[in-house]
Protein backbone atom coordinates (compact mmCIF):
# COMPACT_ATOMS: atom_id res chain seq x y z
CA UNK A 1 0.00 0.00 0.00
CA UNK A 2 1.16 3.45 -0.74
CA UNK A 3 1.61 6.23 1.72
CA UNK A 4 -1.23 8.22 0.18
CA UNK A 5 -3.75 5.42 0.55
CA UNK A 6 -2.83 4.93 4.24
CA UNK A 7 -3.14 8.54 4.87
CA UNK A 8 -6.08 9.91 6.71
CA UNK A 9 -8.00 12.50 4.81
CA UNK A 10 -7.62 16.00 6.10
CA UNK A 11 -10.55 18.34 6.17
CA UNK A 12 -8.66 20.86 3.83
CA UNK A 13 -8.05 18.22 1.13
CA UNK A 14 -11.49 18.78 -0.40
CA UNK A 15 -10.72 22.50 -0.78
CA UNK A 16 -7.43 21.71 -2.53
CA UNK A 17 -9.12 19.28 -4.93
CA UNK A 18 -11.83 21.80 -5.81
CA UNK A 19 -9.14 24.50 -6.35
CA UNK A 20 -7.22 22.16 -8.61
CA UNK A 21 -10.39 21.36 -10.53
CA UNK A 22 -11.14 25.07 -10.82
CA UNK A 23 -7.58 25.77 -12.02
CA UNK A 24 -7.78 22.99 -14.61
CA UNK A 25 -11.15 24.31 -15.72
CA UNK A 26 -9.69 27.83 -16.15
CA UNK A 27 -6.75 26.43 -18.17
CA UNK A 28 -9.21 24.52 -20.38
CA UNK A 29 -11.27 27.68 -20.86
CA UNK A 30 -8.14 29.65 -21.82
CA UNK A 31 -7.20 26.94 -24.33
CA UNK A 32 -10.70 27.04 -25.81
CA UNK A 33 -10.63 30.85 -25.94
CA UNK A 34 -7.16 30.80 -27.53
CA UNK A 35 -8.36 28.31 -30.16
CA UNK A 36 -11.42 30.48 -30.82
CA UNK A 37 -9.18 33.55 -31.26
CA UNK A 38 -6.97 31.63 -33.70
CA UNK A 39 -10.04 30.47 -35.64
CA UNK A 40 -11.43 34.02 -35.73
CA UNK A 41 -8.11 35.35 -37.05
CA UNK A 42 -7.97 32.63 -39.71
CA UNK A 43 -11.58 33.35 -40.69
CA UNK A 44 -10.86 37.09 -40.95
CA UNK A 45 -7.77 36.38 -43.08
CA UNK A 46 -9.76 34.06 -45.36
CA UNK A 47 -12.50 36.67 -45.68
CA UNK A 48 -9.89 39.32 -46.56
CA UNK A 49 -8.36 37.05 -49.23
CA UNK A 50 -11.83 36.36 -50.63
CA UNK A 51 -12.65 40.08 -50.83
CA UNK A 52 -9.32 40.85 -52.49
CA UNK A 53 -9.82 38.05 -55.01
CA UNK A 54 -13.30 39.32 -55.76
CA UNK A 55 -11.97 42.87 -56.28
CA UNK A 56 -9.16 41.61 -58.55
CA UNK A 57 -11.68 39.63 -60.60
CA UNK A 58 -13.95 42.65 -60.92
CA UNK A 59 -10.99 44.84 -62.01
CA UNK A 60 -10.01 42.21 -64.57
CA UNK A 61 -13.57 42.13 -65.93
CA UNK A 62 -13.65 45.92 -66.28
CA UNK A 63 -10.24 46.02 -67.96
CA UNK A 64 -11.21 43.21 -70.37
CA UNK A 65 -14.48 45.01 -71.19
CA UNK A 66 -12.60 48.27 -71.89
CA UNK A 67 -10.08 46.46 -74.10
CA UNK A 68 -12.89 44.76 -76.02
CA UNK A 69 -14.67 48.09 -76.55
CA UNK A 70 -11.41 49.68 -77.78
CA UNK A 71 -10.77 46.75 -80.11
CA UNK A 72 -14.25 47.05 -81.59
CA UNK A 73 -14.08 50.84 -81.76
CA UNK A 74 -10.77 50.90 -83.62
CA UNK A 75 -11.22 47.71 -85.70
CA UNK A 76 -11.39 49.78 -88.89
CA UNK A 77 -8.03 51.44 -88.30
CA UNK A 78 -5.93 49.15 -90.58
CA UNK A 79 -8.42 49.47 -93.45
CA UNK A 80 -8.48 53.24 -93.09
CA UNK A 81 -4.69 53.42 -93.11
CA UNK A 82 -4.67 51.45 -96.36
CA UNK A 83 -7.41 53.65 -97.83
CA UNK A 84 -5.79 57.03 -97.12
CA UNK A 85 -3.23 56.84 -99.97
CA UNK A 86 -6.19 56.40 -102.33
CA UNK A 87 -7.72 59.58 -100.91
CA UNK A 88 -4.40 61.36 -101.47
CA UNK A 89 -4.14 60.15 -105.08
CA UNK A 90 -7.68 61.31 -105.84
CA UNK A 91 -6.83 64.74 -104.41
CA UNK A 92 -3.71 64.87 -106.61
CA UNK A 93 -5.74 63.86 -109.66
CA UNK A 94 -8.21 66.66 -108.94
CA UNK A 95 -5.35 69.17 -108.65
CA UNK A 96 -3.86 67.96 -111.95
CA UNK A 97 -7.23 68.06 -113.69
CA UNK A 98 -7.82 71.62 -112.47
CA UNK A 99 -4.62 72.68 -114.25
CA UNK A 100 -5.52 70.93 -117.50
CA UNK A 101 -7.73 72.91 -119.91
CA UNK A 102 -9.50 69.84 -121.28
CA UNK A 103 -10.00 67.95 -117.98
CA UNK A 104 -13.52 69.25 -117.17
CA UNK A 105 -15.35 65.91 -117.27
CA UNK A 106 -12.52 64.07 -115.59
CA UNK A 107 -12.29 66.74 -112.93
CA UNK A 108 -16.01 66.51 -112.15
CA UNK A 109 -15.80 62.71 -111.92
CA UNK A 110 -12.88 62.83 -109.51
CA UNK A 111 -14.66 65.42 -107.37
CA UNK A 112 -17.71 63.16 -107.12
CA UNK A 113 -15.53 60.18 -106.14
CA UNK A 114 -13.71 62.34 -103.58
CA UNK A 115 -17.04 63.48 -102.04
CA UNK A 116 -18.28 59.91 -101.91
CA UNK A 117 -15.05 58.75 -100.27
CA UNK A 118 -15.24 61.59 -97.73
CA UNK A 119 -18.80 60.51 -96.94
CA UNK A 120 -17.70 56.91 -96.36
CA UNK A 121 -14.86 58.04 -94.09
CA UNK A 122 -17.21 60.31 -92.11
CA UNK A 123 -19.76 57.51 -91.76
CA UNK A 124 -17.04 55.46 -90.09
CA UNK A 125 -16.06 58.35 -87.78
CA UNK A 126 -12.83 59.02 -89.67
CA UNK A 127 -12.41 62.77 -89.93
CA UNK A 128 -9.78 65.08 -91.41
CA UNK A 129 -7.57 66.88 -88.93
CA UNK A 130 -8.09 70.61 -89.32
CA UNK A 131 -4.59 72.03 -89.38
CA UNK A 132 -4.31 75.21 -91.46
CA UNK A 133 -3.90 78.32 -89.29
CA UNK A 134 -4.00 76.17 -86.13
CA UNK A 135 -1.27 76.11 -83.48
CA UNK A 136 1.20 73.30 -84.15
CA UNK A 137 0.30 70.19 -82.10
CA UNK A 138 2.85 67.36 -82.29
CA UNK A 139 0.11 64.85 -81.45
CA UNK A 140 -1.88 65.83 -84.55
CA UNK A 141 0.71 67.32 -86.90
CA UNK A 142 4.01 66.26 -88.38
CA UNK A 143 6.13 69.30 -89.21
CA UNK A 144 8.12 68.72 -92.37
CA UNK A 145 9.43 72.26 -92.64
CA UNK A 146 9.58 75.61 -90.86
CA UNK A 147 9.60 78.93 -92.65
CA UNK A 148 9.30 82.56 -91.63
CA UNK A 149 5.88 83.97 -92.49
CA UNK A 150 5.20 87.66 -91.85
CA UNK A 151 2.03 88.25 -89.84
CA UNK A 152 1.79 84.68 -88.51
CA UNK A 153 2.62 83.77 -84.92
CA UNK A 154 5.47 81.32 -84.40
CA UNK A 155 4.47 77.63 -84.46
CA UNK A 156 1.33 78.17 -86.52
CA UNK A 157 0.49 75.78 -89.35
CA UNK A 158 0.74 77.83 -92.54
CA UNK A 159 0.31 75.04 -95.09
CA UNK A 160 -0.96 71.46 -95.12
CA UNK A 161 1.12 69.24 -97.38
CA UNK A 162 -0.82 66.04 -96.65
CA UNK A 163 -4.11 65.80 -94.75
CA UNK A 164 -4.17 63.97 -91.45
CA UNK A 165 -7.05 61.84 -90.21
CA UNK A 166 -8.50 60.73 -86.88
CA UNK A 167 -10.67 57.74 -86.08
CA UNK A 168 -12.84 58.78 -83.13
CA UNK A 169 -10.15 60.24 -80.85
CA UNK A 170 -7.13 58.35 -82.20
CA UNK A 171 -4.79 59.69 -84.89
CA UNK A 172 -4.77 57.43 -87.94
CA UNK A 173 -2.22 59.59 -89.70
CA UNK A 174 -0.86 62.97 -88.58
CA UNK A 175 -1.17 65.92 -90.96
CA UNK A 176 2.11 66.80 -92.67
CA UNK A 177 2.44 70.55 -92.29
CA UNK A 178 4.68 73.54 -92.77
CA UNK A 179 4.99 75.62 -89.61
CA UNK A 180 5.81 79.31 -89.19
CA UNK A 181 8.90 80.40 -87.32
CA UNK A 182 10.49 83.66 -86.22
CA UNK A 183 12.03 85.57 -89.11
CA UNK A 184 15.77 85.62 -88.36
Amino acid sequence: MSADSNRTPNPGDDDRDSGLDEFLSDVGALDAQSEADVLRAEAAEAKDRLLRSHAELENYRRRAQRELQDTLRYAELPVLRDLLPVVDNIARAIQAAEKSPDGGGLLEGFRMVAQQLDGVLSAHECKRIEAKDQPFDPHLHQAIMQQPVPGKPTNTVVMVVQDGFMLHDRVVRPAQVIVSKDGD
